[in-house]
This record gives structure tokens, sequence and C-alpha cells, in this order.
């Protein structure tokens, strides 16, 4: 049975840095691209950064430069570092498959930033 874990998230104050986790077992998922992907209030899930079996990343406008995916292959763990954080980083944040999955959604974890 796939289950994928997430966990990190805070309250943290602008400007600020979070690093999040993601846990996956249950199938080899070291072949597959994986993907941070996050939903704020109100507006659709969306995907923010991925990284390919290979190490290759892509990142979405809005978090180049300040967010930073990895991986450890060996832990089928998947990492997010979020730096210089806005009030607009703000909402949950996922770990699944790129394309996503539907079986491999987890609880995800909360991000807020405020003052």
């Amino acid at each position: 049975q796939v289950r994928v874990v997430e966990s990190g998230g805070n309250l943290v104050q602008p400007g600020g840095s979070l690093r999040l986790s993601c846990v996956a077992s249950g199938r080899d998922f070291s072949i597959l691209t994986m993907g941070w992907y996050r939903q704020a209030p109100g507006k659709q899930r969306e995907l923010v950064a991925r990284i390919r079996s290979g190490g290759s990343t892509g990142y979405a406008d809005s978090v180049k430069g300040r967010f930073t995916i990895s991986r450890d292959i060996v832990k089928n763990t998947v990492y997010l570092q979020m730096n210089s954080l806005k009030p607009e980083d703000t909402a949950v944040y996922y770990c699944n498959a790129f394309p996503a999955v539907d079986e491999y959604w987890g609880q995800g974890t909360q991000v807020t930033v405020s003052s």
C-alpha cells in the first residue's frame, strides 16, 4: 500500500525559512519524477517544484530562486527547502508524483507565513 507523509510545515515570519520533508513508501518511488504541490485557501492546487529521478529540477516562476527541491533516493524522501518566504506562500503543501497520482495524495503539511 502506497503511503506518502509530509512534514515540516509551521508558522513562520515573512523572510523566514522552512524545510519540508516527504517520505514515500509502498513502491519504488526512485524511478518517478516527484513534485511538491500547494493549495492555498480558495485556490486550485498548483505544482511548485519537481525533480526527476536523475536529479534535474523545475520550479514555478513564483518560487524560482527561493525554493529548492531535492531527494534522497535511499531514504525514499523528497525535500523542499523554502527561503525568503512570503505571505503568498501560505498554503497546504503536498508531495506526489509528477504527473500526480490520485492514490498518492497525503494529508499535506500547513505552511503559514505571517507576522
